[in-house]
């Protein structure tokens, strides 16, 4: 369990070893295991003091280890028969799902083999067992799926939550994200008090539903017990700006930007290789733009981002895109990585437990108050 250092969520964990033991489902992804054993090696290239409990056909996984200098004697194979596909039901995966490559990594982190848990399979599926296997946090509620959004902050990216784990959140969840969300901001982006804002249709007080509302006072009281700075409500404007963070709101509305987001920069991307191929001329303008195109790609590129995390369990998980290549797959083990290193789980835990208290302390005034009225 945390300690009272941990709780400023900054720096290596206490007592934490030199050494990082990561728990990747190999099965799971569109692209087979051949992308998530390339992103691995990658991986164990950049960080030296990294290992892996990979999970998958030990038949199909041996040769492709056994072919990356980068994973000698630092990958340990788990035989795992079955598989996790994308049409799979997350209630069937629940009930049969034991013996497959997913249920079996998300064991290991259970049993305390690994740290973090990184698969590239069905997100219903992953949260499902991740639920069933790991549990939620005490005083969680509703786990959470956080993504990285591309942003104008000195950072690159803001912190959105939730993008999916559940459509629905009350009030106590909301700030329950916003304590996990900055959680997550300070390990995975070094920031030391992240900036928090509520989505909402409107920056002013009074707009928005009831729970929102709730939230926006729950927020500000939970801000100091969470060690974040709260900004009130923003704008979908504001989810690629400098002026928070962390954003928060429900899983429903968050999965409807985030997918809006992603087929807008697909649009775009689309329209620029259209225009740029149209005439002869357009070809030459994009050769002398081509440094610039490049920086563009690179700063928009969803693989570079790749990695949402589920929050509020008793354990991290990183879910990779399915669609992830072996860069892909490398920056969700990054991802995974440094949230292992900074000891983000018992940091995590401490902080929902203090806020959690905040809050039921914010509710109990409001209460009060509208009773005096």
């Amino acid at each position: 369990m945390a300690t009272g250092s941990d709780l400023t969520d900054t720096g290596a964990a206490a007592g934490q070893g030199p050494g990082v033991v990561l728990s990747v489902d190999a099965m799971g992804g569109d692209r087979g295991p051949a992308a998530v054993v390339a992103g691995l090696a990658r991986a164990a290239a950049a960080h030296p003091d990294v290992s892996f409990i990979l999970h998958g056909d030990e038949a199909a996984l041996a040769p492709l280890v056994g072919r990356r200098r980068a994973l000698a004697g630092r990958c340990t194979i788990r035989h795992a028969p079955r598989v996790v596909t994308m049409e799979d039901r997350p209630s069937q995966v629940m009930r049969h799902g034991e013996g497959t490559s997913m249920w079996s990594c998300i064991e290991s982190v259970k049993q305390g083999e690994a740290t973090v848990a990184v698969s590239c399979g069905n997100t219903g599926a992953l949260m499902a067992v991740s639920m069933i296997r790991l549990r939620k946090l005490p005083g969680v509620n509703r786990p959470a799926i956080a993504c990285l959004w591309p942003s104008r902050n000195p950072t690159g990216f803001n912190v959105m939550l939730d993008v999916g784990a559940d459509i629905k959140a009350e009030a106590p969840d909301l700030l329950q994200y916003a304590t996990m969300g900055a959680s997550y901001a300070r390990n995975g982006l070094g920031l030391a008090r992240p900036r928090v804002g509520l989505l909402n249709v409107g920056t002013e007080e009074h707009k928005g539903r009831a729970e929102l509302k709730e939230a926006n006072e729950m927020l500000a009281a939970g801000a100091e017990a969470g060690n974040f700075s709260y900004h009130g409500f923003v704008e979908g404007g504001d989810i690629p700006g400098d002026r928070v963070d962390v954003i928060v709101t429900d899983g429903f509305t968050g999965n409807i930007a985030l997918k809006t987001g992603e087929g807008t920069a697909k649009l775009i991307s689309d329209f620029l290789r259209e225009a740029f191929n149209a005439t002869f001329l357009s070809k030459i303008a994009a050769l002398l733009a081509l440094t610039s195109l490049k920086r563009l790609q690179k700063r928009i590129d969803p693989r570079r981002v790749n990695g949402g995390v589920f929050l509020g369990l008793n354990g991290t998980v990183v879910k990779s895109h399915g669609a992830a290549d072996a860069t892909g797959v490398a920056a969700a083990i990054r991802l995974a990585y440094l949230l292992a290193k900074s000891g983000f789980q018992d940091r995590l835990a401490a902080r929902v437990a203090s806020a959690g208290a905040a809050g039921q302390d914010a509710a109990g005034l409001g209460a009060l108050n509208g009773n005096l009225e």
